[in-house]
């Protein structure tokens, strides 16, 4: 779908609730679709408002913003219900599927198969807030673009840089200088007395196994310290961590 919203604008696909195979998405909500388009307004196809939302402040901002960039936009209550997940969604944002290179003098944040939508939501936010702007995803794994990712990002998805990967390998192949870190519960050093040397890659496996043993011989291993009353941290939590105590020795 090449630059479709240039071409295309007036004949999209007939909007139905999202599925994967298709090669548009939704933002769902004012605040994700006004990173929409600050972030992506090439990557925009259509704004949708419902009637009773028009008023309001967040989509009157839409609406100019629309205007000024020549972006369609249109006022149909009928097609949101539709598509919406939530019934108090007033706005929606139709766009084209993108990927993004990586920064590689930046440090990135690594998913092995992310498997929770709400976890991957949930870190993309927590990324913005670290200012981590990298995530690598290595398939199989949830899909960026399900608009309950979208959503839960509160529109944050629109400001990083986002790539996945077939394989690890081929991860650490694309980016050579970085330092590796993997997360693991019985990793070589505790988190506390490990000194981040960058560009580097925080790597997280996935909620339910982790990372497995082969992830031991590569780069430094990390452990969170916590009690023994729990078996493992969530991942989002795990994460947020990892990004927290490096702003912490940074700022």
């Amino acid at each position: 779908m090449e630059n479709l919203r240039k071409e295309n604008r007036m004949q999209l696909p007939k909007l139905k609730r999202y599925q994967k195979k298709y090669d548009f998405s939704y933002a769902f909500g004012a605040y994700p679709v006004l990173d929409l388009l600050k972030y992506q307004k090439e990557k925009v196809l259509k704004i949708f408002v419902k009637t009773e939302g028009l008023q309001s402040e967040g989509i009157s901002e839409i609406e100019e913003i629309c205007k000024r960039e020549n972006i369609p936009f249109e006022e149909n209550s009928h097609l949101i219900d539709k598509i919406a997940y939530k019934e108090n969604t007033y706005v929606v944002g139709v766009f084209e599927k993108y990927e993004s290179m990586l920064d590689e003098k930046e440090n990135h944040i690594v998913l092995v198969n992310p498997s929770n939508a709400g976890n991957l939501g949930t870190i993309i936010r927590t990324m913005v807030g670290f200012d981590f702007r990298n995530l690598a995803i290595i398939k199989p794994g949830v899909d960026i673009f399900d608009p309950m990712v979208v959503r839960s990002t509160m529109g944050a998805l629109f400001g990083v840089n986002f790539k996945y990967f077939e394989s690890f390998r081929g991860y650490v192949e694309a980016y050579r200088g970085h330092c590796l870190y993997p997360f693991m519960l019985d990793g070589a050093k505790s988190i506390l007395d490990v000194e981040f040397k960058e560009p580097f890659s925080f790597i997280l496996g996935n909620e339910g196994k982790g990372l497995d043993e082969s992830f031991k011989d590569i780069g430094e291993s990390i452990y969170i310290p916590h009690s023994d009353k729990i078996d493992s941290l969530n991942l989002s939590v795990a994460t947020a961590i990892g990004m927290w105590e490096y702003s912490r020795r940074k700022y």
